[in-house]
């Protein structure tokens, strides 16, 4: 928009709210219509650095989810519009540059220039990678968040990927997961024993101190795992992927919460120099494609899960709520867990320290306020 057609329009909005004000207070004065602006040089262009980039980014999660996969469209549009077309970044689904969780080994290695992915897929590679998007009992969603942008989260993950050539970015959030598709009822941690599980990544650890038998499998061929029996059990997201992607119909049982994931961030992982290469401009941009795009996610399966478990329900999922003793027994194993990286892997024992005090510090005051609310508004016939 040019200058003076901005101020023109500017003046009539400024007109038109003095009028509706003295007219709401009971006033007869009448307002004057404001003075030509006066002529002023017009606004310089935009610059965006001037430079022609493009980027391609691999995405870990299946096209058809428009949510998970969907925040890197949201992202790579937003780069696109804030500078002029100039920066283009092509999203890729799995399988279309590199394997689901082949996304981390291309962006170290500069073969792709960014991934879109969970941090805990890569816990082989060390298990610090695991807090980035989720640990068993760990943060809820606003929790992490707080803890990334306001707390030291962002600082203490960017000086571990920097040890991967990458620098991270939050890019979504799924907000507190359901806790998974089984064929059979859960009724106590034994009827965990045994169990093979699709679970995603470093929860694995205690799914096996409970007995499990955890598989790592992307999204994309978990339903063909579970209908051929090759696993027992799934979890992915909640209702509105989930019903997607058709669980229901070879594993009706349907649990609640999934203890593993209270908050799963997704994040947009960098190569360093690619990162370093950009304009300061932008940077800017990026981190603020980012951002939205992490807003955006939770939005959007907050918006779209209450439908989904309705119809979910209307089509035979059976909705049941974890027993306490199982829940009791995954805590103890979790503790377990941890008191041994604490012991063995000097990354985690840093990032973890900060995290699990800023966690006590936030389950100290997000059950008095919001926690109370929520609960009495749940009770209401609304």
């Amino acid at each position: 928009m040019e200058r003076r057609s901005f101020l023109k329009k500017a003046g009539a909005g400024i007109a038109a709210g003095a009028a509706v004000g003295l007219a709401a207070c009971g006033k007869k004065e009448e307002v004057a219509a404001p003075a030509a602006p006066t002529a002023a040089p017009a606004a310089p262009a935009v610059q965006t650095g001037g430079q022609e980039i493009r980027w391609r980014l691999a995405s870990s999660f299946p096209k058809s989810l428009d949510t998970i996969h969907g925040a890197a469209d949201v992202f790579a549009k937003m780069v696109s519009d804030a500078t002029g077309g100039k920066f283009q970044i092509t999203v890729h689904a799995p399988g279309e540059l590199v394997p689901a969780f082949g996304v981390v080994d291309a962006v170290q290695q500069g073969t792709i220039d960014c991934c879109h992915t969970c941090g805990y897929y890569f816990f082989g590679k060390d298990e610090t990678f695991a807090i980035d998007t989720a640990i068993p009992f760990g943060m809820n969603s606003r929790s992490i968040t707080a803890w990334m942008y306001q707390g030291n989260g962002m600082k203490l993950m960017r000086e571990f990927f920097a040890g991967y050539n990458m620098v991270n970015l939050p890019m979504g959030n799924t907000g507190a997961q359901m806790g998974g598709w089984y064929r059979k009822e859960i009724n106590s941690p034994a009827d965990l024993a045994g169990l093979k599980m699709r679970i995603g990544g470093f929860a694995g650890r205690v799914v096996s101190k409970l007995g499990g038998v955890p598989q790592n499998i992307p999204g994309g061929e978990i339903y063909q795992s579970l209908e051929r029996g090759t696993i027992d059990a799934t979890e992915w997201i909640g209702p509105y992927d989930d019903l997607k992607l058709g669980f229901h119909k070879v594993a009706p049982h349907y649990y609640y919460p999934g203890w593993w994931e209270g908050g799963a961030q997704i994040s947009l992982y960098i190569n360093d120099k690619q990162w370093n290469s950009l304009p300061d401009e932008y940077k800017v941009i990026v981190t603020a494609a980012a951002s939205h795009a992490h807003v955006n996610m939770q939005a959007m399966y907050d918006a779209r899960n209450p439908n989904a478990l309705k119809q979910l329900i209307a089509e035979g999922a059976k909705v049941k709520r974890f027993p306490r003793d199982v829940m009791d027994a995954a805590m103890k194993a979790r503790n377990e867990v941890y008191t041994e990286l604490n012991d063995t892997n000097a990354n985690w024992k840093k990032v973890f320290g900060d995290y699990s005090n800023f966690m006590a510090e936030q389950y100290q005051w997000l059950p008095l306020a919001e926690g109370s609310y929520d609960q009495y508004m749940a009770a209401q016939k609304l």
